[in-house]
Parts: structure tokens; sequence; C-alpha cells
């Protein structure tokens, strides 16, 4: 029985890991938009 929760560690280890990557792959791209989003509304209300 001991096992069994070694192996559930590992796999929610796993899947952390895989949600970190993909958070990270989304998050990039985000973040990178709504930098230029901001940027251009800002340019848009200053000038």
């Amino acid at each position: 029985m001991s096992t069994a929760r070694t192996d559930d560690r590992g796999a929610q280890g796993a899947s952390k890991g895989l949600v970190a990557f993909a958070w990270t792959l989304v998050g990039i791209p985000l973040v990178y938009g709504l930098y230029n989003t901001v940027k251009a509304a800002s340019a848009l209300f200053t000038g």
C-alpha cells in the first residue's frame, strides 16, 4: 500500500511540472500581448 502512495507522489510531481510548463507556454505570449496592448493604448491617449 505504501508503494501506491509513492507512485501517486511521483505522478503529482510530474503533473505539477507539466502544469508549470503549460503555464509558461501560455504566460509568455500573454504577457507579451498585454505589454503591446498597453503600449499601443498609451500611445492613443498620450499622443
